[in-house]
């Protein structure tokens, strides 16, 4: 309900927001959040970061998506053009190595053009995957 004030000639209302009960309450969430943003803790989040792995790995497999979404396999020193389909078992044999033992640790090291379909790169990565291979990474290097 309006106020009404009484001056001189008659009563008229008094159309102005009272901003006193306004202010009390700014105050009080003032003081109740100066009290409280010491107390709370901030978060912590341990993000990966780059090289962060304990030891380098014994043998770098490097599978090269071309311009022409062809793939290539680069391990050691020899290189050799191969499918989709055949790919999983590619690494896996390049995995054994010559000797017929596997190594403590290989990776495995998509490097793809940069015009190539994201796609592309995600099929290589699930079909190395599908297969049971640990160690997959990206190379950040751009692939001529």
């Amino acid at each position: 309900m309006p106020a009404v004030a009484s001056r001189g000639r008659g009563r008229r209302t008094i159309n102005e927001i009272n901003m006193v009960p306004f202010i009390d309450v700014m105050l009080v969430l003032l003081i109740i959040f100066m009290v409280t943003a010491p107390l709370i803790t901030p978060s912590l989040i341990d993000l990966p970061s780059v090289g962060k792995a304990s030891r380098q790995p014994d043998q770098i497999i490097q599978i090269i998506v071309g311009k022409d979404e062809k793939l290539q396999l680069k391990s050691d020193s020899q290189s050799l053009p191969i499918s989709l389909t055949e790919l999983a078992a590619a690494v896996k044999r390049a995995q054994v190595g010559k000797d017929g033992a596997a190594p403590a640790s290989s990776a495995v090291v998509i490097s793809a053009d940069k015009n190539v379909k994201y796609e592309s790169v995600v099929r290589v990565m699930d079909s190395l995957q599908r297969a049971g291979i640990q160690r997959v990474g990206l190379s950040v290097q751009l692939v001529n």
